[in-house]
């Protein structure tokens, strides 16, 4: 099956790596991201920055950055994330065993979708939005929820945003990861203006393992994007995705 779709614009954020010039750069010479640091976010009321864990003022200022303020209200949203705000919730876990009461407002922030449900108030946006997370596949996940968006209303653009924070100790031994603070974000439309990608899924090949990379596959589709490479395949224990750069 091969999805096609445009690619609008991107931007993306990681600790000293904060605008388009900066990840070209990194492309040219990819390494680890930095795993410290959030932007300060500014762009948000302060209501609403006191709100934000640090996943999601990443996620937002990448959104914010690729999105033009006249489409931020009306695009749809999908916002793919491994772990969410996780580290947020030990706390309240550590509560829950204890049988002591947790506190509502620290749980809304917790939640799998709350940067999509910031990105909402902030931006005045009542239009369809998706929040999922499906372990190592989460990138190629992030890309068919957001194209089956533009299938139900290709009309309409579509803004996909993809990031993490390193995972807490409590739960860091647990996963076998590259650990980085960053996101991707990316402005899709089905058609019209733009830079044609196409994304094929093809079955897993028995015995061929995840490639190792010192930063996170999202990272890797960007550097790719900008290398300007004709291809690029993404193994995955359920299915491989492979890009390609369409005909224009």
């Amino acid at each position: 099956m091969t999805l096609a779709v445009r690619v609008r614009g991107f931007a993306a954020w990681a600790p000293g790596l904060e605008d388009a010039a900066a990840w070209r750069g990194w492309s040219a010479a990819p390494g680890p991201l930095g795993r410290e640091g959030v932007p300060d976010a500014r762009f948000l009321p302060a209501m609403l920055r006191r709100r934000c864990t640090p996943l999601t003022r990443i996620m937002l200022r990448a959104a914010f950055d690729v999105c033009p303020e006249p489409l931020r209200a009306e695009v749809r949203t999908v916002f793919a994330s491994r772990h969410g705000s996780i580290n947020e919730s030990i706390e309240l876990i550590e509560a829950v065993a204890r049988r002591q009461p947790i506190s509502p407002a620290k749980f809304s922030h917790t939640v799998h979708n709350a940067q999509a449900a910031l990105y909402s108030i902030a931006t005045g946006n009542r239009r369809a939005s998706s929040s999922l997370a499906a372990q190592e596949d989460t990138l190629a996940s992030g890309w068919i929820e957001a194209l089956a968006h533009l299938e139900r209303e290709p009309a309409r653009p579509l803004l996909l945003v993809q990031g993490d924070v390193p995972l807490a100790p409590t739960f860091a031994p647990l996963v076998d990861e590259p650990v980085a603070s960053y996101a991707v974000a990316w402005l899709l439309a089905a058609d019209g203006d733009g830079e044609p990608l196409e994304l094929a899924l093809e079955p897993a090949a028995p015995g061929v393992t995840r490639p190792r990379r010192a930063w996170p596959e999202a990272a890797e589709l960007l550097r790719w994007w900008l290398a300007d490479e004709p291809s690029l395949e993404l193994p995955g224990p359920r299915q491989c995705a492979v890009f390609r750069r369409g005909e224009a």
